[in-house]
């Protein structure tokens, strides 16, 4: 009886899952998935001082930022440079209080985003230390940094539409992360392979190296022993 019980719970349980309304299945997905599609933080920086912040991102992935710097005083400027691996600008913009950016890469790369605080260079004399700025900074890639309601308004979509195009974004983001899981772990099993395959060579050429140096020492110390008439 306990187990007709148990099995009756889980038909219940299999029917309301099937009974979920399909506009919330992509907000279920979203809870697993969005959290790796948004980056926000906000930090400190020294009027005077220069801090970084770096991320991964993948090849053609739309990447949008926003920031916002708070408690600006007339002596400093903040100066904001989005760079990739290679030092190649981004984006740049000098005397920022708040802006956006957006960018794409045509390969898999790192990119940083600085903050650098300085003086103003009208500014001369000694004046009191100023007090330290807030940054705060939002970073969305991929599925979250489309704006739907341009899109929507364009394509002349309907919600449900709009949310069948969310879902086959976010699905599509999904499988190529999938897909370049699986060529990175393919990258590295190759990699792990040829490793391999080398240290075995030089295994048993590092073999071969040591029988040959035994082998002549043998026939060396002979010959010496002979010519010293120290054995026949």
């Amino acid at each position: 009886s306990g187990i007709n019980a148990e099995y009756g719970e889980f038909q219940t349980f299999q029917l309301y899952f099937k009974q979920i309304n399909l506009r919330m299945r992509p907000a279920i997905l979203g809870l697993f998935v969005l959290p790796a599609l948004i980056s926000a933080l906000s930090f400190k920086l020294n009027p005077e001082g220069t801090r970084c912040i770096k991320e991964e991102v993948h090849k053609g992935v739309l990447v949008v930022g926003e920031f916002k710097i708070e408690g600006l005083q007339g002596s400093h400027d903040v100066d904001i440079t989005v760079t990739d691996s290679k030092d190649g600008k981004l984006f740049a913009k000098e005397k920022a209080e708040s802006g956006k950016f957006a960018f794409t890469l045509d390969d898999y790369d790192m990119f940083s985003v600085c903050f650098k605080g300085q003086r103003k260079s009208e500014v001369t004399g000694r004046s009191p230390p100023a007090p330290e700025l807030s940054v705060n900074l939002s970073i969305k890639r991929g599925v979250e940094a489309k704006a739907y309601n341009e899109i929507s308004k364009a394509e002349k979509l309907k919600p449900m539409e709009l949310e069948l195009k969310k879902l086959e974004d976010l699905s599509e983001a999904i499988v190529n992360d999938f897909q370049y899981m699986k060529s990175r772990e393919k990258l590295m099993r190759d990699t792990n392979e040829s490793t391999n395959s080398r240290v075995l060579w030089f295994s048993v050429f590092s073999m071969a190296v040591l029988l040959g140096l035994a082998l002549w020492q043998v026939f060396y110390l002979k010959r010496f022993f002979k010519a010293k008439k120290l054995i026949e």
